[in-house]
């Protein structure tokens, strides 16, 4: 088993300054690593197609309308599951969380990967590489923590990805920007993106 993460919006609370509402963490799972490389090979292809250069990075907020609903198109079909936890801020009020960007994606990511209904089992993660060393190194040993003890492992090893070459990794945040973008409803195509890929998601959990 091998996952994908990437979010959409920021961990930031000021909102009146310019923070997104909604924080949105997604789980790209395949169950088979051979789907995995199948998946990535049918998102070169289409890059390929397009005219893109094999540097091109496909993200949600650098693509427009078409290229969105192209890229979605070509992954709906492919065998991944999605799950999600998306956080309206207005929900959180502890001042732990809302006075540490990097505590609260800590949370939503250990919430997001724990709560699995037994779906993730010894599991690769594999995370956009963004972040300073320190920060990677006690992300690792907090998931690792928190996830794993005598009696479970959902977690067998973690990896940072750069997602420029990654297009798994890009993946992730195309899903990613869908789900958030669906949730905020605030543009004219939030419904849009989310419907086509909508049979691929098993869990949406709106933490309250």
């Amino acid at each position: 088993m091998i996952i994908f993460i990437d979010e959409s919006g920021d961990p930031g609370f000021k909102i009146t300054k310019g923070s997104s509402s909604v924080f949105v963490i997604i789980l790209v799972i395949f169950d088979d690593e051979l789907e995995a490389e199948e998946t990535a090979l049918k998102i070169k292809k289409l890059k390929r197609d397009l005219g893109k250069s094999e540097r091109f990075e496909f993200k949600f907020n650098g693509c427009n309308k078409e290229l969105r609903i192209k890229f979605l198109g070509e992954v709906k079909n492919c065998k991944f599951r999605i799950r999600s936890i998306i956080l309206s801020k207005n929900v959180i009020y502890s001042k732990y969380l809302r006075n540490s960007k990097d505590s609260f994606y800590n949370f939503a990511l250990k919430q997001v990967l724990e709560h699995n209904n037994k779906s993730i089992l010894k599991a690769k993660i594999r995370l956009d590489g963004s972040g300073e060393k320190v920060f990677r190194k006690k992300l690792t040993l907090y998931l690792r923590k928190s996830l794993n003890s005598s009696t479970k492992k959902v977690m067998q090893n973690l990896r940072f990805r750069d997602s420029k070459n990654d297009v798994l990794i890009q993946l992730a945040d195309m899903i990613a920007g869908s789900i958030r973008r669906y949730c905020e409803k605030n543009t004219e195509d939030w419904n849009v993106y989310r419907e086509i890929i909508k049979k691929r998601e098993e869990d949406a959990w709106e933490f309250k």
